[in-house]
């Protein structure tokens, strides 16, 4: 079990952050508002596009994926946005310092057979050295699709990116002490852990070429509300809060010894449901199965009758505490965006826990999902975000989720 009082432990927890997790989630709020100026800089608001492109192609892998889901999140039915993963992997080639290469310069993208001039090949990367995107960009070129590249300055992608016509984008790295020592080498230095502020960097830029090109509706001022957010989840969940006033320790603590169904209604939530999976693994090393409602009811059904329902009691009287660890229960963290509804989360705050006696409006799905864990004797957590603006919810959502993860791996590297 997570000693929970480690979390009310700054000291501590910044001994464990050996690669400053909590200090890049910190810094989310000013990579947005820099992504935007280097953007704007960069050309993109000089952009005079002759109208929305038929689709819009988000390659990347993490968080540069993640920002395409995201976009497709928000878009809707509108527009067809459509994230490409990488299909296949090779063995990297080691650069020319010798420098052993990481897994991701090896993997590979395919243009679809369907893209073409009318649509736009979005391409993000964090490294700017993965030889797959270079060649994705090189066939978009030959079928004369439009290309925006969004990468550190200086990389080869970047370079790619002049000799194919693209738009080059700054990636905006995170923000770290000149006189830092590099953290410790991974166990699996190839695959080094990804900066958990990275999703920002990828998804400002993107965000801000989907408002110009009309693929969103977003406001104008948007992103810059966007970046204050982050900076109030930011002093909210702050490493000397305490746990009790710390939404994102409190979190942590509700899921520590518990395998987590990520349940989510809506596709803005489901966007931060998936995230939030990936980030317990990246970071704390704990599975979790992200879903949406109402599929997810019958694609995790089986989960409240088997082993890791209530049948395994806890208060088993029989129980070796000695020989035996705990049993790892089921916990379903419900997310949802309630813009507007009465009783709701302050729109000066936060997402907020919604009391289980809460009496607003509930879809059949969400109500059904109540009663499903209540009837097998599991706990369900419900967080909503009642800001009016999508993307604003989503980032309340998303920054209180990333520092969770964070905090629970860096609690349970200590217990």
């Amino acid at each position: 079990m997570l000693d929970d009082t480690l979390l009310d432990d700054p000291a501590a927890l910044q001994r464990a952050d050996r690669d400053r997790a909590l200090l890049a989630l910190a810094g989310s709020g000013a990579r947005v508002r820099t992504a935007l100026r280097l953007a704007d800089a960069a050309g993109l608001d000089r952009l005079r596009p002759d109208g929305r492109p038929r689709a819009v192609l988000v390659a990347g892998h993490g968080s540069a994926l993640t920002a395409g889901e995201v976009l497709a999140a928000l878009a809707g039915t509108g527009s067809l946005v459509t994230p490409l993963p990488p299909t296949d992997a090779t063995a990297p080639r080691a650069d020319r310092a010798g420098a052993p290469p990481v897994f991701t310069a090896g993997l590979g993208w395919q243009l679809p057979g369907w893209a073409g001039p009318l649509d736009l090949l979005v391409i993000s990367s964090a490294d700017g050295d993965e030889q797959g995107l270079i060649g994705l960009a090189e066939q978009a070129y030959a079928r004369g699709c439009a290309i925006v590249v969004t990468a550190p300055e200086g990389s080869p992608l970047a370079v790619a990116a002049l000799q194919v016509r693209a738009l080059p984008l700054p990636y905006v790295p995170s923000a770290r002490p000149e006189d830092e020592s590099p953290a410790e080498l991974a166990a699996e230095p190839d695959l080094p852990a990804e900066d958990p502020g990275a999703l920002w960097a990828h998804l400002t830029p993107l965000l801000a070429l989907a408002q110009k090109i009309g693929v969103t509706q977003l406001p104008y001022d948007a992103l810059p509300a966007t970046a204050d957010l982050l900076d109030a989840t930011a002093v909210r969940c702050r490493p000397d809060a305490a746990a009790y006033t710390n939404p994102a320790k409190g979190l942590a603590a509700r899921l520590a010894g518990t395998v987590p169904l990520l349940w989510a209604e809506g596709a803005v939530a489901g966007a931060v449901a998936t995230r939030f999976a990936a980030q317990l693994a990246d970071r704390a090393g704990r599975p979790a199965l992200p879903g949406l409602l109402p599929q997810a009811l019958t694609a995790h059904r089986g989960m409240f009758t088997g082993q890791l329902g209530a049948g395994a009691d806890p208060d088993d009287f029989f129980r070796d505490r000695v020989e035996e660890p705990d049993p790892l229960h089921l916990q379903v963290l419900l997310l949802r965006h309630t813009p507007g509804t009465p009783g709701g989360p302050l729109d000066d705050e936060g997402p907020a826990e919604v009391p289980e006696d809460h009496e607003g409006p509930r879809a059949f799905g969400v109500s059904r999902a109540h009663r499903l864990a209540a009837a097998h004797d599991v706990r369900l957590t419900e967080y909503a975000s009642a800001r009016p603006e999508p993307l604003h919810a989503l980032a309340d959502l998303v920054a209180l989720t990333d520092f969770a993860a964070v905090y629970l791996g860096l609690a349970a590297a200590q217990s």
